[in-house]
């Protein structure tokens, strides 16, 4: 073992089906962050990345592109490594499932695990989502479909092998109950607990109707289960079952494994029965964070929301867009990306914030003291405030650094950035600088400022590596200034400062707003332009349909997760009037079940509006605000209503028994 404290952390390794987007970067550079702050506190880090390259997914992927699995994946994992480089990823080791001392070790791990009989052949009888890479028996499925993802199941019949997970439910419920920490966050203990509770079944971890994978050794017409491939890298990049690395001793077991919540249950059911099968050491935490959202759903290709990082940070700066990733981002919960939290993010707290302290700060030094102040001891009440503050952040951060609440890290330094521009105005060291007896004072008041600086740069390096020793230099200090050790208040006794270039520069938000739109829309617009050019190469060979008096004009087809992002929902008609504007138009005051909303609705000519008052229908909840009647009124949703045979319309109404807000599937 090593004579320093270890620290052993890792992210999900990818999928390489496509390019990764900023839900991928999220998850990476808040693995970043809590390594380059456990390096600062001394630790000996291992930081794991890398990509999971098997599967029927990728397959497919390959065999449509007219290229092999190998050299697909080998683009992808391309950019991967690029996109890492770009945002200042400082991990210690990528692996590939496809490297050879991975493959290795699983043949090994998946021989132990068979010759000591918790491996055993059958066949596998139910239902495979191949987005997910899971198996699913008939009671687990959600309405027919998979309840992770909720997409189309297929069924499967094949010749597998089976991991004996059942056998470890009594130890898996054992160790969660002993272990309070093992899941993060807390929330999501319960439904790993009743996920075992409701009958653990056995893991099929082998497939013969997929061959791009890891052989079987003793039945290679088997190929091992992606998941158990997967999660066996946390241990084969150590050098567990492999030549190629001698870590495991030093480093396992992990301290972290942080994961998305979408497979938080192979991480804390299949991999620890497999550590539990091998007798070997658990990992101590496994913290499943939220989704990266956008525009209330999560990013998708087809629909055009992908939002790409190297963009981003080309435009306004890498340590930009890794703070807003982990500032903006409630870690554990669902977060929302939007251009404007972005731009406002950025000028609020980087450029008016952090940036304007630093700028004001160097410039008063070298206006009244040619560069050069000393350390002045304060003797107001402020003074005395602000070192507080000083003396008790890196306690704060560390504290929320281990308890994974790096937002909260975050709004702790900025509060001291705050208090000390706010130092600013109360101690006004401009109308100090009139006196020459307040000499000493000012002098005392602009030290107090660099030091707050100081001490806010060394915390600032493990989120903002690029930004912190800009700050340093600064302020007159080299990179050997960015020591944890050095962040009591007057550790510094003398700075010399130079004037430098504003670190944010502040974004006209209307411009970059108008801008960012722009690119969106034409996102979207390629993303339908795809969509539709596909829908239409599928039904050139499809026959007509029999002649019928219905309109069968069809929309592009949209895929599942499009349809998902429709939030369809039973609403009450609490209002309902005619516009003088409009013969055509009815107003709608709707109540969903959390808010009242108004909907315009081209039905005037059917409904009166006592037809309606007090009914239940249906309504698109999500669709985007419509300005309508030139900007009077905004239409907030979409009724449900059908065409009639005489050219009339009707509306589906809901019984008194169905609840307000119910979702309509």
């Amino acid at each position: 073992m090593s004579e320093h404290k270890t620290f052993y952390i890792t992210t999900p390794i990818y999928y390489p089906s496509d390019k990764l987007h900023i839900g991928h970067s999220y998850t990476t550079v808040a693995c970043d962050a809590l390594a380059r702050f456990k390096r600062m506190q001394g630790y000996d880090v291992m930081f794991l990345t890398g990509t999971d390259e098997h599967g029927q997914k990728i397959q497919d992927k390959a065999a449509d592109a007219g290229v092999t699995p190998k050299e697909y994946v080998d683009k992808i994992v391309a950019t991967v490594k690029d996109l890492w480089k770009l945002l200042d990823v400082s991990y210690d080791r990528f692996i590939r499932t496809t490297d050879d001392y991975h493959m290795e070790s699983c043949q090994k791990i998946f021989t132990k695990l068979y010759e000591q009989g918790d491996i055993y052949k059958g066949e596998y009888i139910g239902h495979y989502c191949k987005p997910c890479e899971s198996f699913w028996t008939d009671s687990q499925l959600v309405d027919g479909k998979c309840p992770d993802c909720g997409r189309e199941v297929y069924d499967a019949h094949e010749e597998a092998y089976f991991f004996k997970t059942s056998k470890y439910a009594d130890r898996l419920l054992k160790l969660y109950e002993e272990n309070p920490q093992f899941i993060q966050p807390e929330s999501r203990k319960n439904e790993m607990i009743a996920f075992i509770k409701q009958g653990l079944q056995d893991t099929c971890v082998s497939r013969t109707s997929v061959k791009w994978g890891i052989p079987v050794p003793f039945d290679p017409k088997h190929t091992m289960y992606v998941w158990v491939d997967a999660l066996s890298n946390y241990i084969s990049a150590l050098g567990y079952g492999n030549e190629k690395y001698h870590d495991y001793d030093k480093f396992w077991p992990a301290d972290l494994h942080m994961v998305g919540k979408e497979i938080l249950r192979f991480h804390t059911i299949l991999w620890p029965a497999m550590l539990m099968a091998l007798d070997l050491p658990l990992p101590k935490r496994v913290f499943g964070h939220g989704w990266l959202l956008m525009n209330g759903g999560k990013m998708s290709k087809s629909v055009g929301n992908v939002v790409d990082p190297v963009i981003l940070c080309d435009r306004y700066g890498v340590d930009s867009i890794r703070y807003f990733l982990l500032r903006e981002i409630p870690f554990g919960n669902d977060g929302m990306f939007t251009n404007e939290a972005l731009i406002n993010r950025i000028n609020s707290d980087l450029a008016n914030d952090l940036g304007n302290l630093l700028s004001r700060t160097v410039a008063m030094c070298e206006k009244y003291f040619g560069g050069t102040v000393h350390n002045v001891a304060g003797t107001e009440a402020i003074d005395t405030e602000l070192e507080t503050m000083v003396n008790e952040l890196t306690a704060k951060v560390t504290a929320d650094m281990d308890s994974l609440t790096i937002p909260q890290a975050l709004m702790e330094i900025f509060a001291v950035i705050q208090r000390a521009n706010k130092y600013i105005d109360e101690t006004a060291p401009w109308a100090l600088a009139k006196d020459e007896a307040n000499k000493a004072r000012l002098e005392s008041v602009l030290y107090h400022l660099c030091e707050a600086l100081r001490v806010c740069g060394i915390l600032l390096n493990a989120y903002l590596p690029t930004t912190a020793p800009k700050m340093m230099e600064q302020l007159g200090l080299d990179a050997s200034a960015l020591d944890l050790s050095k962040t009591t208040y007057g550790a510094q006794e003398t700075y010399t400062v130079h004037k430098g270039e504003a670190l944010f520069p502040r974004i006209d938000v209307a411009k970059e707003i108008a801008h960012l739109k722009e690119e969106d829309e034409k996102r979207k617009a390629a993303a339908e332009a795809a969509n539709k050019a596909k829908a239409e190469a599928e039904k050139k060979a499809a026959a007509p349909a029999e002649e019928s008096t219905v309109d069968f004009t069809h929309e592009e087809e949209i895929d599942f997760d499009t349809f998902c992002k429709v939030e369809l929902r039973v609403a009450e008609v609490r209002a309902c009037e005619n516009l003088k504007e409009s013969k055509k138009l009815l107003h709608l005051t709707m109540f969903d079940g959390e808010r009242e909303r108004c909907i315009l609705s081209g039905i005037a000519k059917w409904f009166k509006p006592e037809d309606l008052i007090g009914k239940k229908i249906g309504i698109v909840c999500n669709l985007a605000p419509r300005p309508m009647m030139k900007g009077k009124y905004v239409s907030e949703g979409m009724i449900f209503a059908a065409d009639t045979a005489d050219g009339g319309c009707s509306i589906a109404f809901y019984g008194d028994d169905t609840p307000v807000g119910s979702r309509i599937h």
